[in-house]
């Protein structure tokens, strides 16, 4: 039962991601290449905060998946695979701090379940961050300025739509758990 109960979850939130990245008006598209701040991460989030690493990697998998399947921006396979597998699958690192959050929010202890989800969506932000980092460097370097350096190109190509995803994630995942406790945590067996 418990495991159906995961694998469910795990697919209607990464399906529920793939809607908020796919409609229009819930994806703020910054550069024509690729790159959005959309409410996308924030299901990959609450699942790696109720699953733990186990359901944020699989749940990031399928939203790379999903993504890879519609119309992505890709070059090359390689780069496919970086900025769509890698980088959605790596959000679900953030279930590192899945049982902190878990037992701050349930204690009511608000400060220290910020503190958590903050830096949980800003581990799993961050390796998304050095995957298409790393992908700018190699694949779209074509793309920099003339004079400026590709390193400094990708920094801020990446950067100009990562930082707000972050703090967007950060604060509408803390405000979710606060605002939703019993729906968002996951009940023991």
């Amino acid at each position: 039962m418990r495991s159906t109960l995961f694998l469910v979850e795990v697919a209607i939130f990464a399906a529920f991601a793939f809607l908020l990245d796919f409609i229009p008006f819930l994806s703020f598209k910054v550069w024509a290449q690729g790159g959005s701040i959309s409410f996308a991460m924030i299901p990959i989030f609450i699942v790696a905060f109720r699953w733990g690493v186990k359901g944020g990697l699989l749940a990031g998998l399928l939203l790379g998946g999903l993504q890879l399947l519609f119309g992505p921006t890709v070059f090359v396979p390689l780069q496919g695979f970086l900025d769509y597998i890698v980088a959605f699958t790596v959000l679900g690192f953030a279930g590192i701090f899945a049982k902190p959050v878990q037992a701050a929010v349930k204690e009511g202890k608000t400060k220290i379940s910020l503190y958590y989800i903050a830096v949980g969506v800003f581990l799993g932000s961050a390796l998304r961050f050095l995957a298409h980092f790393t992908g700018g460097i190699v694949f779209f370097g074509e793309f920099a300025p003339e004079g400026q350096p590709v390193w400094l190109y990708s920094l801020l190509y990446n950067g100009s739509y990562m930082l707000p995803g972050f703090i967007l994630s950060t604060v509408l995942v803390f405000f979710l758990f606060q605002k939703q406790p019993r729906t968002l945590l996951r009940m023991s067996a």
